[in-house]
């Protein structure tokens, strides 16, 4: 959610200060996974389904070859001036990166997050309002299937279960996470789990928590929720036949960080923190065993100290770089990712071609970057060398009202 620009749903303004940081921390390797491998309840009862498998490995799976135009889809606000009217529907050339509009989908309120079920062929929006609800649309036809309420207010965030059985969303205004089940046909059932996080108390400058995103371990034993406004990132283990959640660890950021978002290494012992209130990323060793993350020391962003909000990390497919949107700062930093992902070694900063980069994402195949630029109304594309890391400039940014996600499929 972004700050201090929704009706309703408004954010204290806060100002990065933290400059200088070092360009490399390293942490101690988590303690080794148990001999006998994932826990128990990580396989459901009842077995996930053909057509429900989950989705392939970014590290075994071979990069889709595509020759044609490939869909993409782009979040906004509709209940602001200037926004949208739906959900931003395009295409993408795969080689060049030019992005064609073709059209809006319409009926989903302020559909500023997106995500798409390991199957393909269903996409799901959060509806950021005050009376926060999360709608599925089946892609074949764009028909909408139907909208859940999340039981919070506010949802920023979902992302779909590796299963592909379940929704899990996070709400920032009332600080709470959701889960839903999602049936064979891909719409979703009624909210089995609702948690709002009450304890750590708010940080400096909060009033309360603020939920910015859940997600699956790379495991796929644990499900983290990323809380800004209690500087805490909670684990919690995921009962895959219920749907329930039990809370089973916290992790801290020093105060007044504002955790926002956390990407894992695809090793899934690492993962990278981006902190938006204090202006600093963190590496964070994870032990799968217990779902136990733990903070490294805060580092640059390379934002040189002005005011900026870092937003989002991405990791490459082959370990091997990472990239961080920078919102104020209107770059992406770019880092070298070292010691098995035990370390980040900032290489520089890229412009973002925008302003305001709000929500940044890769092509399927890797070769392409996406950055949705929400003050601007622009998306724009980069081309990823995988080899050295660098990125360029697909082109002129392609305009779209108040675009805060971009989901290249």
């Amino acid at each position: 959610m972004d700050m201090g620009e929704r009706k309703g749903l408004s954010r204290r303004r806060f100002v990065g200060g933290l400059a200088g940081m070092a360009a490399v921390v390293a942490l101690p390797a988590p303690a080794a996974p148990p001999s006998h491998g994932a826990p128990s309840d990580r396989t459901p009862p009842n077995r996930t389904p053909p057509d429900r498998a989950p989705a392939p490995d970014a590290r075994t799976a071979a990069p889709r070859k595509d020759s044609g135009p490939r869909p993409l889809y782009i979040g906004t606000y509709t209940s602001v001036q200037g926004g949208g009217t739906g959900i931003g529907l395009a295409t993408y050339d795969p080689t060049t990166g030019r992005i064609t509009g073709s059209g809006t989908l319409t009926g989903v309120p302020d559909p500023s997050y997106l995500a798409v079920h390991p199957d393909g062929r269903t996409l799901y929006a959060v509806d950021e309002r005050q009376d926060g609800a999360v709608t599925a649309v089946r892609l074949a036809d764009r028909r909408v299937l139907g909208s859940r309420g999340t039981g919070g207010a506010g949802p920023c965030h979902l992302s779909v279960h590796p299963t592909g059985r379940w929704l899990l969303s996070a709400d920032y205004q009332s600080g709470s996470v959701a889960v839903h089940p999602i049936d064979a046909q891909g719409a979703l059932g009624e909210r089995t789990a609702l948690v709002t996080h009450s304890s750590p108390a708010p940080g400096p400058g909060q009033q309360g928590p603020h939920a910015h995103q859940f997600i699956t371990s790379p495991d796929g034993g644990h499900v983290l929720a990323v809380d800004l406004g209690t500087d805490t990132v909670y684990t919690y283990r995921l009962d895959l036949s219920k749907g329930t959640l039990t809370e089973v660890a916290q992790a801290h950021t020093r105060p007044g960080a504002g955790p926002r978002h956390l990407t894992f290494h695809p090793g899934g012992r690492y993962a990278y923190l981006a902190n938006e209130v204090d202006d600093t990323v963190a590496v964070c060793a994870y032990d799968p065993a217990s779902g136990r993350l733990t903070i490294g020391t805060p580092q640059s962003t390379g934002s040189a100290g002005g005011t900026n909000y870092p937003a989002q990390f991405l990791v490459t497919a082959n370990s091997a770089y990472a990239f961080l949107a920078n919102r104020g700062h209107n770059s992406l930093a770019r880092y070298a990712v070292e010691a098995d992902g035990a370390r980040l070694r900032l290489l520089g900063t890229v412009p973002v071609a925008g302003d305001f980069p709000r929500q940044i994402a890769f092509s399927p195949d890797g070769a392409l970057l996406f950055a949705a630029n929400q003050r601007s109304g622009t998306v724009s594309v980069f081309h990823v060398d995988a080899q050295s890391g660098e990125l360029r400039l697909a082109g002129k940014p392609f305009a779209s009202p108040m675009a805060v996600c971009a989901l290249p499929l």
